[in-house]
């Protein structure tokens, strides 16, 4: 009995309980201390405002984190309960304190924006909601006015608090369907996440840590590691187009200061095009991703690597063949036409690769196709243009032929590029009899007058180039057309038999 009544009492901690708390084993309970709060922030379970004091009112000594060691990875520690217990209080400006505290106090302010909180229901906790916004502003201008190289520790919690309020589960996504056609992109509305107030600061903080001169590349490395960049990648698919825009830039800087690792960058990017390709068909920042990608083609070496190549051939091609291909097309045409600038051989490639993926019953795809196929044909060169014309131009007969205005009309206006008409120029002995029937039946059968007009200038530009080569061709036409009439006469004369017969049979 006396051993349970001893047992009830409260025991004063030991030195090694309080080693541990700081070290990441035990769990704090509801009164402990800001230095216990600090412990919490940087350990992996998440926390609750509801039941725990807010961190970011201890010193830089009381951490929890060991000045030579890399910081942990951070699971998501997120303080997100809808009311606050402890006061939640500006810290004072970096003006008003000595510049040897100056590092301390950025330290505390960092842990003070480690606080999560819920934008759901904007009426809650808005006056700690502005004392973390004004904390963060004050941040922005700190990293952006600094002059003197940002040390190990400030790295450490500049990570910790980029990580604990960007890295998160995303929004699930309402629609069923992304896989949008065209048409629907304006209508369709993004969703905007409601804590963008406090995300957009910090996007800005870290965009300008990163671009920062007095961030030091090679000791930054080794929390903006391998883990750092693929959570990164992961925020690409969030639904607002804000965020992606700053993802978008925050990368392409990451790309530019860390050469170590941008083949790790290039290889993780294609593993999401790879996903998104054969899997999902369903990501909201190809685009952004892609638009990164023609800044880093564009300054690849020459000669290319095969690893390049490769990336062309598996990835960026077969990117053309999911449904939502207007979501993304501009930057990856801006893409594919970069590898073909920079190795003309490579047009062979593209092109063939165009026709593997070239829409069938799509035809607003097909007038991108045909946009984009116009773009690689500039920068193509002619032992290029030859290998590939044959099976290219019975394609462009194909369009020339469509009932479909846009698709006629965007295929003819590739006469009206210098370049290309001077390819197919050099070629007319191979293209015109390809095209000629094409040609020939648009400018008396189609419906659309633009598309007869634009066919009678082609046309005029074949037999003006090569009046000989223009008349065989007419010739073989209509010998062609008199046979397929012939055979058209002899079906419609064994059909009328066939009903005479029945109609014999039927009577008797």
């Amino acid at each position: 009995m006396i051993k349970q009544i001893l047992g009830r009492l409260p025991r004063k901690p030991s030195k090694s309980s309080e080693n541990r708390e700081f070290g990441g084993s035990s769990t704090p309970s509801s009164n402990a201390t800001s230095g216990s709060s600090s412990y919490d922030l940087v350990s992996n379970r998440p926390v609750n405002t509801d039941q725990m004091p807010l961190p970011g009112f201890d010193s830089a000594s009381n951490l929890g984190v060991g000045q030579g060691s890399k910081f942990p990875q951070v699971g998501n520690p997120r303080l997100n309960g809808n009311s606050v217990v402890a006061p939640y209080e500006a810290l004072p400006g970096f003006r008003d304190v000595a510049s040897f505290e100056k590092q301390n106090l950025l330290i505390r302010k960092l842990n003070l924006c480690c606080v999560l909180f819920n934008f759901t229901d904007p009426t809650k906790n808005l006056k700690e909601k502005d004392v973390k916004r004004q904390t963060l502003l004050e941040l922005v201008d700190f990293i952006t006015s600094a002059n003197g190289k940002f040390t190990e520790t400030v790295m450490q919690e500049v990570i910790k608090m980029v990580s604990v309020n960007l890295f998160r589960s995303l929004s699930p996504q309402p629609r069923e369907n992304k896989t949008l056609e065209a048409f629907d992109l304006e209508e369709e509305e993004p969703l905007m996440d409601p804590a963008w107030p406090h995300l957009q600061i910090v996007y800005e903080f870290f965009l300008r840590f990163v671009a920062s001169p007095e961030t030091d590349a090679k000791l930054a490395k080794r929390y903006i590691d391998h883990s750092f960049v693929l959570k990164l990648l992961e925020l690409f698919d969030s639904e607002d187009p804000r965020e992606r825009e700053y993802l978008k830039t925050i990368l392409h800087r990451i790309y530019g200061k860390f050469m170590v690792h941008r083949p790790f960058i290039r290889k993780a990017i294609n593993n999401i095009f790879f996903r998104f390709i054969f899997e999902t068909e369903k990501h909201n920042g190809i685009a952004e991703l892609l638009e990164v990608l023609g800044s880093i083609i564009n300054g690849f070496a020459l000669p290319l690597k095969e690893e390049h190549k490769l990336f062309l051939i598996r990835a960026l091609i077969p990117l053309h063949k999911p449904k939502c291909l207007a979501m993304y097309h501009q930057p990856l045409s801006y893409c594919i036409t970069q590898f073909v600038e920079k190795d003309c051989k490579l047009a062979d490639t593209v092109i063939k690769g165009l026709l593997k993926y070239w829409p069938i019953t799509n035809s607003s795809k097909e007038v991108m196709f045909l946009s984009e196929l116009e773009e690689v044909l500039e920068a193509t060169q002619p032992p290029e243009f030859q290998k590939c014309m044959v099976p290219l131009f019975r394609q462009i007969a194909s369009c020339l032929s469509s009932s479909h205005f846009q698709v006629a009309e965007r295929a003819l206006y590739l006469w009206n590029n210098d370049h290309i008409e001077n390819l197919i120029r050099q070629n007319r002995k191979v293209i015109l009899p390809i095209i000629f029937p094409a040609l020939e039946k648009n400018g008396c059968n189609h419906w659309n007058q633009v598309v007869q007009n634009l066919t009678v200038n082609v046309r005029k530009i074949f037999s003006e180039i090569d009046p000989e080569l223009f008349d065989e061709c007419l010739q073989k036409f209509k010998e062609s057309e008199a046979k397929v009439e012939e055979i058209r006469t002899q079906c419609d004369a064994s059909w009328k038999h066939l009903e005479e017969i029945a109609a014999a049979n039927s009577t008797k």
